[in-house]
């Protein structure tokens, strides 16, 4: 990574275990061990002090739980990033560890992300193109949200970084789920749709064949019955709304009409 212009710390900060070489190119400062450190051993702690708590986060920055930050402080920030890395940032237990290779005096520190990588970095400040030159090189460094679980797999990933993936995982597959529903949802309706129009088929054919049926037998138009009476009308075409002992009445007399049974009209 870059050399800060002015380090806030006593340099060195860990001559025993750490040689710091100095580059004036942006990106081009290194660090090497100067100890052998077995596989998944010990290296060094992030303790605070030197290390302090960041307000926000920045390309000099680890993070080390859910919105979490801390300042190094200390040469450890000259330890680069590689897509292969040696060293393994443990942030739960601020603690600094070989990798499945170990150390061997000479070589070059390089951790899962550095600062910048997913193994503690859930999205980073500031982004770069990697220039580690590995193999598995992933390319564009961004932070753990952006990258696939195959160009995860295989490295130390911490916890805090874990479960954020997780929850993005779920967060799609409920997101995903949400736009099955809907889809389910339009072809039940569809579906709905096109029954309650079935049904109104049928109706509609129903009323049309007992109307045919009844033009069959009397031999008049729609509207008759078999007797040859309109259908909404009695037997002979009266209204059926009035009857003096079950007979049927043609309405009102003129007599009824004029007042004179009752007494209901009123005389001046």
């Amino acid at each position: 990574m870059a050399a800060p212009l002015t380090p806030t710390w006593t340099r060195p900060s860990h001559p025993d275990i750490q040689e710091v070489i100095i580059n004036e190119a942006e990106f081009t400062s290194k660090s090497l061990s100067k100890v052998s450190v077995p596989p998944f051993g010990f290296y060094a702690h992030m303790s605070f002090p030197p290390c302090t708590l960041a307000d926000t986060p920045t390309y000099a920055t680890v993070q080390f739980g859910r919105g979490k930050h801390l300042n190094l402080n200390s040469d450890l920030l000259y330890i680069n990033h590689s897509c292969e890395p040696s060293l393994i940032f443990d942030t739960a237990n601020l603690a600094i560890v070989a990798g499945p290779k170990g150390l061997k005096p000479g070589d070059e520190l390089t951790k899962d992300l550095k600062f910048f990588y997913p193994s503690t970095e859930w999205s980073m400040s500031q982004a770069f193109d990697c220039l580690c030159g590995t193999p598995s090189c992933r390319g564009r460094i961004s932070g753990a949200k952006d990258m696939t679980d195959a160009q995860l797999e295989g490295l130390w990933i911490n916890g805090h970084i874990r479960e954020l993936l997780e929850e993005q995982k779920k967060a799609k597959t409920a997101s995903a789920n949400g736009s099955t529903a809907v889809v389910d949802d339009s072809t039940a309706q569809a579906l709905k749709d096109a029954l309650q129009h079935a049904e109104k088929v049928v109706i509609a054919a129903r009323a049309a064949l007992s109307s045919y049926a009844g033009t069959v037998g009397s031999g008049r138009g729609p509207g008759y019955a078999a007797n040859g009476s309109l259908a909404q009308f009695g037997v002979d075409g009266l209204s059926k709304t009035g009857s003096t002992n079950g007979s049927q009445r043609r309405g009102p007399t003129s007599r009824e009409l004029s007042g004179e049974m009752g007494g209901d009209t009123i005389r001046a």
